[in-house]
């Protein structure tokens, strides 16, 4: 059995999915979905059990005990979340829970960290382990998940099979519930049939012209791609802190024209200003090193930005009907 914390969410959803498709459905997803929408994402997913994030360690009797790979995505993944204890006990505590566990059975489990970590880049964006203590994020969403990270590098015997992946702004399809935290590309496709233009952060910043920000794009079934390859035996001895993100910064006019472009739409881009409060936690540029990731997956090939943001909003426009 596999087990997907998240599995309703966006990356989980997504991952499930494409395990459907090469015939996996021995899934147990586990996520708290009560109101939200996102249960329209398990409408697209076979699965064979469904646990309430809150009682998979008091269900461990029957079904921790079944499962052989851990996907762990589920966290709190709202970049302005303000309550750090909320976050700490979501994203540090059952994290460090779930990964004890991966060690005392010896099940290998690949987990998500993020490039919040990485703050304004100040120190750049490599994934060697040797840096890890020294980033400095932006944001108590991004310090949540710096703090898993270093406690799992400070573990004296961590499992024999695990990933660590610091996922970029990753994109596609499955995120309608997310609502403020969506990709650009769905925001942006809402817009488009809303009002036929796009609202965009003015830079704040003066080596940065407005829509020139960067931020490295990677798509959302590329990453369920590479987890899936992560799952093989072989890979066991690359364990590590890995870098998610395409290798590539495209700005936000890119992003948002290659939606137009999709949507068979003329463009008409409005800059707006920033709210305050983010202005101090805004990444004006990021781009994951890759090294590390292309030469333990050295065959892996990632989708060219325009042809997913193209298949994005296909998706996206199908579900709407």
């Amino acid at each position: 059995m596999i087990l997907i914390t998240g599995g309703a969410g966006f990356i989980g959803s997504v991952l499930a999915q494409e395990l459907n498709a090469r015939g996996r459905d021995d899934l147990i997803i586990v996520d708290r979905v009560g109101e939200s929408v996102k249960w329209k994402n398990l409408r697209d997913t076979k699965y064979s059990r469904y646990v309430h994030a809150d009682d998979l360690f008091n269900l461990s009797s029957y079904c921790l005990d079944d499962v052989t790979f851990i996907f762990h995505m589920g966290a709190c993944s709202d970049t302005t979340e303000t309550d750090m204890d909320y976050l700490m006990q979501n994203n540090v505590e059952y994290s460090q829970k779930l990964f004890l566990h991966a060690i005392e059975k010896d099940v290998p489990i690949v987990y998500a960290s993020s490039a919040a970590t990485y703050g304004a880049g100040e120190l750049g964006y490599s994934d060697e382990h040797e840096g890890v203590a020294s980033l400095k994020p932006l944001n108590r969403y991004g310090y949540s998940k710096q703090r898993f990270d270093e406690w799992v590098l400070n573990l004296e015997r961590p499992p024999g099979h695990w990933f660590g992946l610091k996922f970029f702004n990753v994109f596609g399809p499955n995120e309608e519930h997310k609502e403020e935290m969506r990709s650009l590309v769905h925001k942006a496709c809402e817009q488009i049939l809303e009002n036929g233009s796009v609202k965009l952060f003015k830079s704040h910043r003066d080596d940065f012209e407005d829509g020139k920000q960067l931020r490295d794009f990677v798509y959302g079934k590329d990453v369920a791609r590479a987890m899936i390859e992560m799952m093989n035996p072989e890979k066991a001895d690359a364990s590590g802190i890995y870098n998610m993100g395409s290798g590539h910064a495209h700005s936000f006019l890119e992003l948002v024209r290659a939606t137009f472009k999709a949507m068979e739409r003329p463009e008409e881009i409005e800059f707006i200003d920033m709210p305050v409060h983010l202005r101090n936690q805004y990444q004006y540029y990021t781009q994951a090193e890759m090294a590390k990731f292309e030469q333990s997956f050295h065959d892996f090939e990632f989708t060219p930005l325009e042809k997913a943001v193209a298949e994005t909003v296909q998706i996206t426009l199908e579900k709407r009907g």
